[in-house]
């Protein structure tokens, strides 16, 4: 009798990118708890404050990114291509969550359904998170494809929810 186990992937040292809403800090969340190693959410160290308007000057965010990655062990996540090309080197694998614009967008919704349909920020957000594949600049589609195919190490590319639930399960039985 033969059990089919996932390829065995280095979890030391997980780096998670994505668009906004495609589950990286829920996905980051479970791994960090289940290898029990430090999660960094890169949006806490890109904004400055809690409503996400004020970002950090760069130079100042790339040294706390650089500070988190020299760590032996841990989950990072962020959409922002500019960091987390600073820190690939240092990860033993690459999650790329691929889900559909349009899911993102519903995602939000659901996670910010008690805030303001009018809420400026809200809708800058699902504005953003619905233009991922075509958007520039170092946070896109485009920019995260290329982090992903230039990275020599293990990498997973996630397209839809069920799949990152499905691997989070496999994690939680390699345990």
């Amino acid at each position: 009798m033969s059990t089919h186990h996932p390829p065995t992937l280095n979890l030391t040292r997980t780096l998670i990118i994505g668009n906004s809403g495609s589950g990286k800090s829920w996905l980051a969340k479970r791994l960090a708890e289940q290898l029990q190693v430090p999660w960094i959410d890169l949006d806490l160290i890109h904004w400055i404050s809690d409503e996400h308007s004020i970002p950090r000057p760069r130079a100042e965010a790339l040294g706390m990114a650089r500070v988190a990655a020299s760590e032996q062990r841990w989950v990072i996540e962020g959409v922002y291509g500019w960091m987390v090309s600073e820190l690939v080197e240092q990860a033993t694998l690459l999650i790329w969550l691929c889900l559909e614009d349009e899911d993102c967008v519903n995602n939000i919704r659901l996670r910010e359904s008690k805030r303001d349909d009018n809420d400026e920020l809200l809708f800058a957000l699902l504005e953003w998170a619905g233009r991922y594949r075509t958007r520039e600049g170092s946070s896109g589609f485009v920019a995260h494809q290329r982090l992903f195919e230039g990275f020599d190490g293990s990498k997973l590319q996630l397209m839809d929810r069920a799949e990152v639930t499905a691997f989070v399960s496999t994690m939680e039985q390699t345990d």
